[in-house]
């Protein structure tokens, strides 16, 4: 198929926040589900951990998929299968097919790959990381209305609801996908497959600038849920009732920081939104050390540096997909499967180290691991405005 209109902005969104949803939705029935099935709840945590280590390893793959075979039959494909794994997890009676379909239903995070390749397809760099910020909201929205729209099904339905409304949005984005997704993907454009595009990638050192800064600046975020819950209670004594509204202030602040990148692409360009969102970022966290230094140790004081890594990120991710995806603008898709992939294998390993030294009163060494993290993103934002001249 030739190029056609690009996607709308709706169908962007809906796709972005398919893949988001689908991570988080059925957290609440995780319990639920061990006791239903007769397996330990560790066992039933599968359905959330082994999910993402799935979705990180389809990233790499969907990417060049789609550079090779087009992004539209790439795209349809990977909805039918997690509508159809939907179904399956809907129906199934014993735990190990539930498990099986649930791996399934990880095809989804094609939508995102995809969906970011397509935006770059169809505008120059500044433009896309504009939309990319926009798109990021929906990224951003639909993680936190995942557990509070899945509890209610739980509680209303039982943990099987989850799955249907996962096979009823699937076969609703798959249809809006088939009538408004067309081919993005230039005619003699494609991507040499995965084994070519891999090393091709991967030996361009503006691709591991821009790679590098995503996920170090996602790592903050990452340590930031693994370390705060625990500090919130142990030194700040905040009330359980009042904890996920300061532990989702970062959520909020990514919020805003999408928002502005989305108005402020054009004008301060992909690199400059990369090295503003550092500057933030390093900027509120560097102000509420300072604030332990002086014995001052708030919630306010506490989240309020936090909430600075959220805006950071929300004006840095844009411009760090979008030029990922413009080293090699042929290797588009292979370029976001890769660089996401790599942003959840190193904050995955980031998780692990800090809920292995931060305790309930580290408050200091909470931040200090986001600084660093922080930074390092922050001088793998100039190592690219150095190589891009």
């Amino acid at each position: 198929m030739s190029r056609s209109s690009p996607p709308r902005l709706l169908t962007l969104i809906l796709l972005a926040g398919l893949a988001t949803l689908s991570l988080t939705l059925i957290v609440p029935s995780v319990a639920g589900i061990a006791v239903a099935l007769g397996v330990e709840t560790g066992t039933a945590s599968l359905l959330v951990a082994g999910y993402l280590a799935v979705t990180a390893a389809i990233q790499i793959v969907a990417g060049p998929l789609s550079d090779r075979y087009g992004r539209r039959p790439v795209l349809l494909a990977a909805l039918g299968v997690f509508a159809a794994a939907s179904v399956g997890a809907a129906l199934a009676q014993d735990f190990a097919v539930l498990l099986a379909c649930r791996l399934l239903q990880g095809a989804v995070t094609t939508a995102w790959v995809v969906a970011l390749a397509a935006i770059r397809d169809t505008r120059p760099a500044d433009q896309a990381a504009g939309m990319i910020g926009t798109v990021s909201m929906a990224m951003a929205v639909a993680p936190m209305l995942g557990p509070m729209v899945g509890g209610l099904l739980d509680a209303a339905y039982g943990w099987r609801a989850g799955f249907w409304l996962f096979a009823v949005l699937g076969a609703g984005v798959l249809a809006l996908a088939w009538a408004d997704f067309d081919e993005t993907r230039q005619q003699g454009s494609e991507g040499p497959g995965l084994r070519a595009a891999w090393p091709t990638l991967l030996g361009a050192r503006l691709f591991w600038g821009h790679a590098v800064c995503m996920a170090a600046s996602t790592a903050a975020f990452y340590a930031f849920l693994s370390g705060s819950p625990a500090i919130a209670r142990g030194v700040l004594e905040v009330r359980p009732e009042v904890l996920g509204l300061w532990v989702g202030s970062i959520t909020g602040g990514f919020l805003t920081g999408s928002f502005l990148a989305a108005r402020l692409a054009e004008r301060v360009g992909a690199i400059g939104l990369m090295l503003a969102g550092r500057a933030v970022a390093c900027a509120g966290l560097t102000a509420g050390l300072v604030c332990l230094a002086f014995g001052v140790v708030t919630p306010l004081t506490v989240f309020g540096a936090t909430v600075w890594v959220g805006v950071g990120n929300g004006l840095t991710m844009p411009g760090t997909s979008a030029g990922a995806m413009s080293v090699r603008p042929e290797l588009a898709g292979s370029a976001s499967g890769l660089s996401g992939a790599l942003t959840v294998a190193f904050g995955a390993v980031i998780s692990g180290l800090t809920g292995a030294v931060v305790g309930a009163t580290d408050v200091a060494t909470l931040l200090g691991i986001m600084l660093a993290c922080s930074a390092l993103g922050g001088l793998a934002a100039l190592s690219v405005r150095r190589a891009a001249g």
